[in-house]
């Protein structure tokens, strides 16, 4: 830890305030791993925490670094993923500017209506010889 500028700092015993990041990570490990699934030996927690530490890394969003994973992160493609979510944000708005645009233009050509027998009757016999008096 020297060699990397880093010292080490050890935390006041029993009191969990002054460690807050371990303990929140205490926390999710045992609320969405060890509980949920009940390891039943030794061997069975090791792979279950193996695998919640893989899939927290690798798979997980999460909303404190802009819903990208931590490997994402670490690896800097978060720029590309947030290019990515612009880009299809951008599609899907003027995908629903056409549709509303559609739809309001098929909501005018519909409250203009289909014509009524009586108005062609009406207008037919104005304009029909038959029908004159």
């Amino acid at each position: 830890m020297r060699i990397s500028g880093m010292t080490h700092v050890r935390t006041s015993p029993y009191y969990p305030q002054s460690n807050g990041k371990i303990e929140r990570w205490h926390q999710t490990l045992k609320a969405d791993c060890i509980r949920p699934r009940v390891p039943l030996s030794l061997g069975h927690a090791r792979q279950l925490v193996a695998s919640f530490v893989d899939h927290y890394n690798h798979a997980r969003l999460h909303s404190a670094i802009g819903y990208v994973t931590p490997a994402d992160r670490l690896a800097q493609r978060q720029e590309a993923i947030f290019a990515a979510r612009d880009a299809k944000l951008s599609a899907a708005r003027a995908r629903r500017a056409r549709a509303r645009r559609a739809r309001r233009e098929g909501d005018a050509a519909a409250s203009a209506g289909p014509e009524t027998r009586l108005a062609r009757e009406s207008r037919g016999a104005a304009m029909s010889p038959l029908w004159s008096a």
